[in-house]
């Protein structure tokens, strides 16, 4: 999800039932980004993924 879409995504989880769904967040906008910063964008949603995947 990008930044930019967030409100979008937590509403959408809230109308279908699961309110504070987690997700990953990157910088937008994603198609004008260059090759190295969507290597970066992909990092970080998968330190997030990961962060999520392992929360007690």
């Amino acid at each position: 999800m990008t930044e930019r879409f967030v409100s979008a995504a937590e509403m959408m989880s809230r109308v279908l039932g699961m309110p504070g769904y987690a997700f990953a967040v990157i910088d937008h906008p994603v198609s004008s980004a260059t090759d190295a910063e969507l290597g970066q964008r992909a990092r970080q949603a998968i330190e997030q993924g990961l962060k999520m995947l392992v929360k007690n």
